[in-house]
């Protein structure tokens, strides 16, 4: 990848107990991008982004965060990242602008009062800015995560299910923020259980299961090359059987005999469809309706999963 901002080469991560939760993951993440990591629970996504953030240590490999090393040179490394972990950590009789301040100074950045009241007000959290973190709801307690994560301006952020167990309104809010981020040059990677989200927002997907990554794809050309199509035919006259002239088309007849299904992928549109609009006339076979339905990301993910187990 010309300019990756992101390199992982060969990384793997085996627990005192045993349990192997990464083997073998190589990645390049490009700079300005939104990537996407999908996973059941428990597939290493977590760990995965531990280790970048310089939280675990790995067993074997190596990753750079622009052009530096993880383990080497942590400390430049970990000044280029912003981490929005799953769990609410932090000190609840803080202040939230005592909160994202002191955020801004663990990473040795100047003071910039500006810089964190622009960020709050983004968040919606400009009038609790005096509010105890403790006084907060679960929601404004999430957008305190975010704001602490950005307080430092990283070129990397990362967002470890950032919309579990949030409201609508902050969902909308974060996916607006994430757009304006990614716009100005952030790279974003995010896990999510929410696909629908990935399948709006990101520019690639990865799917990790069992500590393996499965697969790494352009969103575009994964629903291309995986997403399947269906047409449904509904007929004017029942049928008892499909008809010889029909069966090379592998269609699904229904129980009642009053529809078919025919499914396809991208590549066999055009002359999968027309030749059996014809052979259908040929038969006798006559349609009084049709219908197409494409599979989503969701399915895509639970098929690549289920072919993985």
């Amino acid at each position: 990848m010309p300019d990756a901002v992101i390199t992982i080469a060969d990384l793997s991560k085996t627990y005192a107990s045993g349990f192997a939760a990464l083997k073998h993951v190589s990645l390049e993440i490009e700079r300005g991008e939104i990537l996407a990591l999908l996973g059941p629970n428990g597939a290493g996504k977590t760990t995965l982004i531990s280790i970048v953030c310089g939280i675990v240590t790995p067993s074997d490999g190596t990753v750079t965060v622009g052009g530096h090393d993880i383990v080497r040179d942590y400390r430049n490394s970990r000044k280029m990242i912003g981490l929005v972990p799953q769990e609410l950590t932090t000190d609840a009789f803080e202040t939230v602008w005592a909160t994202v301040s002191h955020s801004r100074g663990l990473f040795g950045k100047k003071p910039n009062p500006e810089h964190i009241e622009k960020v709050l007000r983004e968040l919606s959290l400009w009038d609790k800015k005096d509010s105890k973190i403790m006084q907060l709801s679960g929601g404004m307690k999430r957008r305190v995560m975010i704001a602490k994560a950005l307080s430092h301006e990283p070129e990397v952020l990362f967002l470890d299910e950032p919309t579990a167990g949030v409201d609508v309104e902050l969902r909308k809010d974060m996916w607006a923020m994430i757009r304006r981020l990614r716009a100005a040059g952030t790279t974003i990677i995010l896990t999510t259980h929410y696909i629908a989200e990935a399948e709006e927002m990101a520019d690639r997907i990865g799917i990790i299961q069992h500590g393996e990554l499965v697969l790494v794809e352009e969103k575009a050309e994964l629903m291309r090359k995986l997403g399947k199509k269906q047409l449904t035919l509904t007929l004017q006259e029942r049928l008892e059987a499909l008809p010889e002239a029909l069966k090379p088309y592998a269609l699904e007849l229904a129980a009642d005999g009053e529809s078919l299904v025919y499914t396809y992928d991208a590549q066999a549109e055009r002359s999968g469809i027309s030749g059996l609009l014809a052979d259908l006339g040929s038969a006798g076979v006559r349609f009084r309706d049709l219908r197409t339905s494409e599979s989503s990301l969701e399915d895509i993910f639970v098929s690549l999963v289920r072919d993985a187990s």
